[in-house]
């Protein structure tokens, strides 16, 4: 086996090609190199290659809990990245829209690596066409219901609003872990009132990970569920690449305990955002970004009868 530094990079060094091949379930890897909605620091268009780059450290071996790595029951491949068109963002997010649908289309589930998160807006647009409206578990610092400027509605601070808006989650449905960033009493009341749940990161270190399970479990419940993952739910001491770092985050042990537990959601999609290179540091940031992206995988494929 060659050594995780050699090679073309790609997902965990799974094979690069555009659809599924023989009779597992298929799972595609597909970057989104975008940060035109970002409103701080510009930089995580570098995200999907930081992440690629890095996750093959963890080839060669399997989870240490699972007992197994995601190649083992899964058709997984990377299909290479959703093209962003210079300074056009509703292009931009159009061509994410269209290659998701095309990977769904196909019978893959996808796990996108961002790129902002604005991306999952056009993520979960194609992934409610083909199962309706879907249960969102987010992790994140921030709620992501603001309203946007009128001439700029879409940026990486209004998908979860304009997701609900445009029915393509359940908002009862819908938990947010982590919320510890500052937030308009405005915004967070119309989040309140669409019957969304927040755990604050206070509440997820006081209660431990078990209680927050439960409670994830507890509101999704047997939906089809979808998973965004942003980075910057992690105090920025031990991710400090994001584009909006808030101190008082998670512990990435926290955050990826918590993952490991809800194996028995009806996962239909993924996505890892945020990630910034140019403020990471020693690519912990991305090495996170990877090691979530390949637990949700990991999960998927303990789904999967041996």
């Amino acid at each position: 086996m060659a050594p995780p530094y050699a090679g073309i990079a790609t997902f965990l060094g799974a094979p690069h090609r555009r659809k599924p091949e023989g009779d597992r379930p298929a799972v595609a890897v597909l970057g989104a190199p975008f940060d035109f909605g970002t409103t701080y620091r510009p930089g995580s268009r570098f995200g999907p290659g930081a992440i690629r780059a890095v996750s093959r450290v963890l080839t060669g071996d399997d989870h240490p809990e699972l007992g197994l790595s995601p190649q083992d029951r899964l058709d997984l491949y990377d299909a290479g990245d959703a093209a962003p068109i210079t300074a056009d963002i509703a292009g931009s997010l159009a061509a994410i829209r269209q290659a998701t649908a095309e990977q769904l289309a196909a019978g893959a589930r996808v796990l996108a690596l961002g790129g902002d998160h604005t991306i999952t807006l056009p993520l979960l647009q194609a992934t409610a066409a083909k199962h309706g409206p879907v249960a969102l578990v987010q992790f994140d610092a921030h709620c992501d219901t603001w309203s946007g400027a009128p001439s700029a509605p879409v940026y990486h601070g209004s998908h979860v609003r304009l997701a609900i808006e445009r029915g393509l989650i359940d908002p009862r449905a819908t938990i947010q872990v982590g919320l510890h960033s500052p937030v308009a009493r405005d915004t967070a009341a119309w989040t309140r009132d669409r019957g969304v749940t927040g755990l604050s990161a206070e509440s997820v270190h006081l209660d431990g990970i078990d209680r927050t399970v439960d409670r994830i479990r507890a509101v999704v419940g047997n939906r089809p569920a979808y998973l965004t993952f942003d980075i910057d739910v992690i105090d920025p001491g031990m991710a400090p690449g994001v584009a909006c770092p808030e101190a008082g985050g998670l512990f990435s042990w926290q955050a990826l305990a918590i993952l490991r537990r809800l194996g028995d959601l009806d996962w239909v999609g993924a996505d890892v955002v945020e990630t910034c290179p140019p403020y990471d540091h020693s690519e912990i940031t991305a090495v996170l970004a990877a090691t979530v992206g390949w637990t949700w995988l990991c999960l998927l494929s303990a789904q999967q009868a041996p």
